[in-house]
């Protein structure tokens, strides 16, 4: 039995991949669990999976290419029947044919007046649920109410489904949950995408278009967002292909910053002891193969403060209007790799050391420039800090890691005159930068936030005591 397997849908928003390299080829024979193709997605790069036994019929896109979720990978040979909704993952969409009319029957000719009564009773069909069943996703599809009273002829057909568009802009799109998810995660409205597919359903092809017609914005003249190479330019331009990565950036900023109403506070904290306790561990803990930054105690804190202040812990969830306040604190730092910029997460790290913190910065850091890091060390995030004072910087306003709703930028720390006890003396001067989403995080609560963050930072040892 020849049995199709697709792209299978990984999780996390991700809808693409670029193949790089192919493990099986044409006849070979494969376990389940095998790895058929390592693929790069906008976050890993990773070896899919087979999962049944059976020989390589053949196999789908070159290495270089770039494939969607649902799109056929390998085909294979398996032994016994393959399951109904295997068969119904992999078998294209057959038109609806009308049954011929019985043998020796003739097809009774419809009353005058009759044709329209019976296209109204076929209009009429309201919230049919369809199941549908593939690519690992079975559930249902809510079809659009149908205008009830379509004219038997084509005439003044288009005239009246404008009109009816301009009365309800507010249709519930047919999709299916797959699609739902995806326009979700790109931020775009699938009630508002004209769908392609059958009877008007949203496909994949659809939200994409929705969303790069967002990105590039009104159409000026040619087409949006198409820049050409002038031929006498070509020696004097590199051109390169955009990473999955860096596409994925791309998307997520945009995502954020037209979806999360951004605010910045600044500060600045003296941390003239902080220095002074790091200067005394990192080379105790050099030996023990440890490197130890400002990073892992800027860490510690935030979760500490993220305890006393839930709105920066928290998700907004518009679509059901509701705020889900997690108890759970799992810090994401932005890590600059060659391929682009990635955000490794650190899980539970109120419950961890400062050493704890400093060997999973390390080892987090050093898989994600190696493109080795897993896609579960990616997600789960739920507060961000991006550390640029690390290469040049004093501050910065940066993004939201949405849907979290605030981020920390760490600026470099510089020694400049400060005044203690009514006295100038020499300081270490640490810069903050906090950008939050101002929908659900108030000035007061942002400053009550850095408040606590400040304290822990110029003395190290409140953390003890919290």
């Amino acid at each position: 039995m020849l049995y199709v397997f697709k792209f299978p849908d990984i999780g996390e928003g991700i809808h693409e991949g670029k193949i790089l390299k192919w493990h099986v080829k044409k006849g070979q024979e494969v376990m389940e669990g095998d790895p058929v193709v390592n693929v790069e997605t906008d976050k890993v790069v990773t070896d899919i999976p087979i999962p049944k036994d059976g020989v390589i019929k053949n196999t789908y896109g070159k290495e270089g290419e770039v494939i969607n979720v649902g799109d056929a990978l390998v085909e294979m040979e398996v032994e016994g029947e393959v399951e109904e909704e295997e068969e119904a993952a992999a078998a294209p969409e057959k038109p609806e044919v009308e049954p011929a009319p019985k043998e020796g029957r003739e097809e009774e000719a419809e009353p005058e007046g009759r044709s329209t009564q019976t296209e109204v009773a076929k209009a009429k069909t309201k919230k049919k649920k369809i199941e549908e069943k593939g690519f690992g996703v079975v559930g249902q599809i809510e079809e659009a109410d149908t205008d009830a009273f379509l004219p038997a002829t084509g005439e003044g057909m288009e005239a009246q489904a404008a009109a009816a568009a301009e009365k309800e802009p507010k249709r519930k799109a047919l999709a299916t949950p797959v699609a739902r998810k995806m326009a979700k995660d790109l931020g775009i409205d699938i009630n508002t995408v004209r769908g392609t597919g059958p009877a008007g359903r949203v496909m994949k092809e659809d939200i994409k278009k929705a969303f790069d017609e967002k990105q590039a914005g009104p159409k000026v003249g040619k087409k949006p967002g198409k820049i050409e190479v002038p031929s006498e330019a070509e020696d004097t331009v590199e051109v390169e292909e955009l990473t999955q990565i860096r596409k994925t950036i791309i998307n997520r900023m945009v995502q954020s910053k037209f979806t999360a109403p951004h605010a910045t506070a600044f500060e600045e904290v003296e941390v003239s002891k902080l220095v002074e306790l790091r200067k005394e561990k990192k080379e105790e803990l050099a030996e023990q193969g440890i490197k130890l930054s400002y990073m892992p105690f800027i860490i510690k804190a935030v979760s500490l403060a993220l305890k006393r202040h839930r709105s920066l812990n928290c998700k907004l969830d518009m679509e059901n209007n509701r705020v889900i306040y997690q108890k759970f604190y799992n810090v994401g730092f932005a890590t600059d790799t060659p391929d682009g910029l990635m955000v490794p997460v650190i899980k539970n790290v109120d419950r961890k050391s400062i050493i704890e913190i400093a060997e999973s910065l390390m080892d987090l850091s050093e898989r994600a420039r190696e493109r080795k890091i897993q896609l579960d060390e990616l997600k789960g995030g739920t507060f961000s800090i991006t550390n640029y004072g690390s290469i040049a910087g004093t501050y910065g306003v940066p993004v939201i890691n949405y849907p979290e709703v605030a981020i920390l930028g760490v600026g470099r720390i510089v020694q400049r005159p400060v005044v203690k006890d009514g006295e100038i003396v020499p300081g270490n001067v640490l810069p903050l930068s906090m950008s939050f989403d101002h929908r659900i995080v108030d000035g007061a609560d942002a400053a009550r936030f850095i408040k606590d963050l400040m304290a822990m930072l110029a003395d190290p040892l409140t953390m003890l005591m919290m």
